[in-house]
C-alpha cells in the first residue's frame, strides 16, 4: 500500500534554493510506494507553520515531518535582519527560543489532535562548517529544543543536526566563517542555477562549502541526510 507522507518546514522544504530532500527522498523508494505532499514556505517561522496547517490536517497522511527552526535560530545570531523578518513574515513577537518552543509543541498538539498520522521532528541542518561558531551553536542549541518537544509530546525524534555533524567531522572542512544569507545572496544563488545553468552542487563547491550552498540551503550531499534520516527514522514506523 502506498505511503502519504506530508512534509512541513520552510525554504529547504519549499527547495528554491535547497537541492530537493522530497524528491532524494521518494528515489529511495520503489516506485509507486510513496506519495509526498509539499508543505514548505520561503523564510517561515515556527509561529508561522503553526497559522497554516489547515491544508495538512484537511487530508490526513499516513505520516509527518516537520523541518523548522532554521529561521528561528538565525534570528538569535548577530547580523540577522530581524526587524525585516517579523515585518515580512508578519510576526506579532520578536523570536525566541522560549516562542519557538511553544509553536512547535502546538503544531504537534494539532498534528495529533486531527490526525493519525506518525510524526516526525527533524533536528536541524547545521549552520555554516565551523562547528565551534555561534551559527552552528545556535542550530544545535535549537536541535536540543525540538527534542525535548519531541519528547514532550512522545513522537518521533530524527536526528539530522547530529547526522550532519558526524559527517563534518568526517569530511573536516575548511574553516569558511558564517555568513548571513541576504535576499542578494538568494538572487545570487538562483542567478547562478537558472541562468548560468550551474548546478547548486558547483555553487557549493566554488564557495568550498560541504553541506549547503550558502551555510543554509542544502546542497545534494546536504539533502541526502535529510532524506536518510527521514527513510531510516520515520517511515520504517509507518511501513
Amino acid at each position: 500500500m502506498r505511503t502519504r507522507i506530508a512534509c512541513l518546514g520552510d525554504s529547504l522544504t519549499r527547495a528554491q534554493f535547497s537541492v530537493d530532500y522530497l524528491d532524494l527522498l521518494g528515489r529511495r523508494r520503489p516506485p509507486g510506494d510513496m506519495q509526498v505532499a509539499r508543505f514548505g514556505a520561503n523564510g517561515d517561522f515556527a509561529y508561522n507553520l503553526l497559522q497554516r496547517l489547515d491544508a495538512v490536517v484537511t487530508n490526513p497522511p499516513d505520516a509527518i515531518t516537520v523541518l523548522i527552526g532554521t529561521n528561528d535560530a538565525r534570528a538569535s545570531l548577530a547580523g540577522y535582519p530581524l526587524e525585516q523578518a517579523m515585518k515580512r513574515k508578519q510576526l506579532p513577537d520578536r523570536p525566541s527560543a522560549g516562542w519557538f518552543q511553544q509553536c512547535l509543541g502546538a503544531v504537534v498538539t494539532r498534528l495529533r489532535a486531527e490526525t493519525d498520522a506518525t510524526i516526525g521532528l527533524l533536528s536541524l541542518p547545521v549552520l555554516g562548517q565551523q562547528l565551534h561558531a555561534a551559527a552552528a551553536q545556535a542550530s544545535q542549541d535549537y536541535s536540543r529544543m525540538i527534542a525535548e518537544v519531541a519528547a514532550t509530546h512522545e513522537v518521533a525524534y530524527l536526528p539530522l543536526h547530529e547526522r550532519q555533524i558526524e559527517e563534518l567531522r568526517q569530511a573536516d572542512p575548511p574553516p569558511i566563517p558564517y555568513r548571513e544569507a541576504t535576499p542578494a545572496t538568494a538572487v545570487g544563488v538562483l542567478f547562478q542555477h537558472a541562468v548560468l545553468r550551474r548546478s547548486l552542487d558547483t555553487i557549493s563547491r566554488r564557495r568550498g562549502l560541504v553541506l549547503t550552498t550558502d551555510h543554509i540551503h542544502q546542497n545534494s550531499r546536504g539533502a541526502a541526510l535529510i532524506a536518510e534520516v527521514i527513510d531510516a527514522g520515520l517511515l520504517t514506523r509507518s511501513a
